[in-house]
């Protein structure tokens, strides 16, 4: 039954391009779910060991434990994506004759509002490594103003190679290891930023010729999430920023002051990378809720609503 389990992860990413994070998460929680069919009995004592035994009535039993638990309604709602999403794929590959979760809906989830800073506080940010020519202090400018200016997700930037800058351009291409690729642009002053970190830092931090990975640690290795995140975290105390800050709140910020300076919503989605507009609509709710005027270039921009088209 495992080995079905790990078949549809290696779909995720292969054919629905799923993240790393995602794969990870159903994988646990499809585990957890063999860890429940392993203790569970029928009403006659029969244990289930393949998956067409999984019927309507297991699965009802499955849900009502994951309730029994405590879960939060998020977490639940997770656990029976993955659930769902198994099932289907089992039954679209002809494992199974019926889908036993085909019927299941998941709860209501209020939708999570991304956390933003303002823009003054992103300038904070790329001020502080701007004061250093050191060459981890060329790089920690070039990550952020690479993410500030691309929207980028976390993966997306630690696993960009040299070859995917084009400074000539001014475009990243991210997302280069699954379907949904895309060529993103990036503003004069991460141009900047990366041409000096090329010629000035990264030389400094390489090790082995062959290395590719654009961001690089002190070991001249590729730069990790965990990384990034203690990077920003350090900048952000150094400059006195009370908020919570991480990579991705760099990118919710990007798509937030986006939509601020008048940029259309299904830019945004193209930028960031989405699969469909109901997912970026959600910086619409935290654009409205901003009406600070934005500088851009040096212009005063006043934020205005954004629309789909």
């Amino acid at each position: 039954m495992r080995e079905q389990i790990e078949r549809f992860l290696i779909h995720l990413t292969a054919e629905e391009a799923s993240s790393d994070n995602t794969v990870a998460a159903y994988r646990n929680d499809l585990n957890q779910l063999l860890v429940f069919l392993e203790g569970y009995r029928d009403p006659f004592g029969a244990q289930v060991t393949a998956w067409p035994q999984v019927d309507k009535g297991v699965v009802q039993r499955y849900l009502l434990e994951l309730n029994e638990r405590g879960y939060a309604s998020t977490t639940i709602a997770r656990k029976i994506a993955a659930l769902k999403g198994f099932f289907d794929y089992l039954y679209r590959t002809h494992e199974i004759a019926e889908d036993p979760a085909a019927g299941v809906s998941s709860p209501k989830v209020k939708k999570h509002v991304p956390q933003t800073i303002p823009p003054e506080d992103v300038d904070k940010l790329l001020a502080a490594p701007a004061a250093s020519n050191a060459p981890q202090a060329l790089r920690d400018l070039a990550l952020m103003e690479t993410l500030y200016a691309t929207g980028v997700r976390v993966t997306e930037l630690v696993n960009l190679d040299v070859a995917d800058i084009n400074l000539t351009r001014g475009q990243v291409v991210c997302g280069a290891t699954n379907r949904r690729q895309r060529s993103v642009p990036i503003s004069g002053s991460a141009v900047n930023a990366l041409a000096h970190y090329l010629e000035a830092g990264r030389p400094h931090l390489v090790i082995s010729a062959d290395e590719q990975a654009l961001f690089l640690n002190h070991r001249g290795q590729r730069l990790t999430r965990q990384g990034l995140w203690l990077i920003i975290k350090r900048y952000v105390r150094e400059v006195g920023i009370e908020d919570t800050v991480t990579p991705h709140t760099l990118r919710h910020s990007f798509a937030t002051h986006l939509l601020n300076s008048g940029a259309k919503l299904r830019e945004v989605k193209e930028r960031l990378g989405h699969a469909s507009l109901s997912t970026t609509q959600v910086y619409r709710q935290v654009s409205s809720e901003t009406n600070a005027e934005l500088v851009i270039d040096g212009r005063v921009v006043k934020t205005k609503a954004a629309t789909e088209e």
